[in-house]
């Protein structure tokens, strides 16, 4: 794998980084908004929007690298603490999302009926999305270690 694609690829995962706890601190804010009135409702439907792409961007780029071995041979991450231990918190983001995306998915489907969504979860949504940015500051610190060979 030339020098470019695997820069390139190191580079689009970090920016998923980047983008992925912009969007999830951003969505956290969003929902905590009083009142959480129809502008408000937008902001976390575009904060959720780039979170889903950030996901794409996170996993997309992750695999490439992890299964195509474009740093590294599989068998190193495979072996590394540090990134059991980031796949350990990416598994915790993705479950702590199931009920968010499920609310969020209802409630733009009730927006686009002209319906106005029983918001009464978004303070207990926000406060999970702010979990899920203190768990991508911990995924960042787990990808530094393993990248510089600790655990």
């Amino acid at each position: 794998m030339s020098l470019t694609l695997r820069w390139m690829l190191a580079a689009l995962h970090l920016l998923g980084f980047g983008v992925a706890l912009g969007s999830s601190w951003v969505r956290a804010r969003s929902l905590g908004a009083r009142p959480l009135d129809v502008p408000a409702l937008r902001r976390v439907f575009a904060a959720d929007s780039w979170w889903g792409l950030s996901a794409l961007i996170l996993v997309g780029t992750g695999l490439w690298r992890l299964l195509g071995s474009a740093e590294k041979p599989t068998g190193y991450y495979l072996s590394s603490h540090a990134f059991i231990g980031k796949m350990a918190l990416l598994i915790a983001i993705l479950a702590l999302e199931i009920w968010p995306m499920i609310t969020l998915i209802r409630w733009r489907m009730a927006l686009s009926k002209g319906a106005i969504p029983d918001t009464s979860a978004g303070a207990a949504l926000a406060r999970i999305s702010y979990g899920q940015s203190l768990l991508l500051v911990l995924m960042l610190l787990a990808a530094t270690a393993m990248a510089r060979g600790i655990g």
